[in-house]
């Protein structure tokens, strides 16, 4: 089983930077108690200017918090959204931030979507607060390096948390019957396991399907949210499982202005958060007559989505 690769165009690229951009920086090198420090922009919400690491930076992951805020603390599993840039210790130039795309960026702490150095360094961080990570080689990029990021790295990051939402393990709602027999049927189960899909044996909608499963009273999901999921995904043809957020352990975080896969970005808008919904995928909203990740041309993919929360 494979995860679906290249549903969402991800601005950050803390797990595979392809390219880093010139963002400017500070020529000066500068620290301030083994952090280099922050000469312009030290406000939370402002762009920071980081000068350049001084010495041998700590083997040791460092968190700094530049500033306190009074929300709550972040906790594994909370969908949170923040505001960064990211340097070398020993370069002046930042290699990517978000504060000039204007856009925040949405993960899901604990979910291995970030290297290992901001699951460790932010957990446990309030929201509103400002934090300088130093980051070593093993919590970030290793030996390998990545983009214009040279091999065994240390990186420093200033991080602004805007926001954090508690997750819940499962869709939970009226249960809404599934009456249709030429649509699969998903299973109803509220224990945080995979629902059960069965797929009939026979052709599949020539249109995009979104059925409740489960309907909630939450929040109504726009097209420009960020939405946390839990999915089985399924080929109409075969009945075979080729991606599962619950067999890989990890919610997924889709800022659905990103989301490249159009049917399940529109199947998503318009239902409610906490919420389970069937999602059914003709190949002219999935991917067409193009092999995707071991998935035939030509397929209608079935979805299973709880749709746990938004951020």
């Amino acid at each position: 089983m494979r995860r679906l690769a290249g549903l969402v165009v991800i601005p950050l690229l803390l797990l595979s930077l392809a390219a880093c951009g010139d963002d400017g920086g500070s020529d000066s090198t500068s620290s301030k108690n083994g952090f280099p420090e922050i000469t312009a922009g030290a406000k939370f919400g402002e762009k920071p200017t980081l000068g350049k690491g001084e010495g041998t930076p700590s083997k040791e992951l460092q968190t700094d918090v530049i500033s306190e805020g009074d929300g709550a603390k972040l906790k594994k599993g909370d969908a949170i959204q923040v505001n960064y840039l990211g340097q070398s210790w020993d370069s002046t130039k930042p290699f990517d931030n978000s504060f000039d795309r204007k856009t925040p960026f949405d993960l899901t702490l604990g979910a291995g979507m970030v290297i290992q150095g901001w699951d460790k360094g932010l957990e446990g961080q309030k929201v509103g607060s400002r934090v300088e990570l130093v980051i070593p080689p093993d919590l970030g990029y290793g030996a390998q390096g990545q983009g214009d990021i040279k091999p065994n790295a240390t990186l420093v990051f200033v991080v602004d948390i805007l926001k954090a939402t508690e997750v819940p393990t499962t869709a939970k709602g009226t249960e809404v019957a599934q009456g249709n027999a030429d649509l699969p049927k998903v299973g109803v189960n509220a224990d945080g396991k995979a629902p059960k899909v069965t797929i009939p044996k026979t052709d599949p909608p020539n249109k995009l399907v979104s059925n409740y499963v489960l309907e909630s009273k939450g929040e109504v999901v726009k097209d420009t949210d960020t939405v946390v999921l839990n999915y089985e995904a399924l080929l109409w043809k075969d009945a075979k499982t080729f991606d599962s957020t619950y067999a890989n352990g990890k919610t997924v975080t889709f800022p659905l202005p990103q989301l490249t896969l159009k049917g399940l970005k529109d199947g998503v808008v318009g239902k409610k958060v906490g919420s389970r919904v069937l999602v059914v995928i003709p190949p002219a909203d999935a991917f067409g007559d193009k092999e995707q990740e071991g998935i035939p041309k030509n397929s209608t993919l079935v979805f299973a989505v709880d749709i746990l929360a938004k951020v």
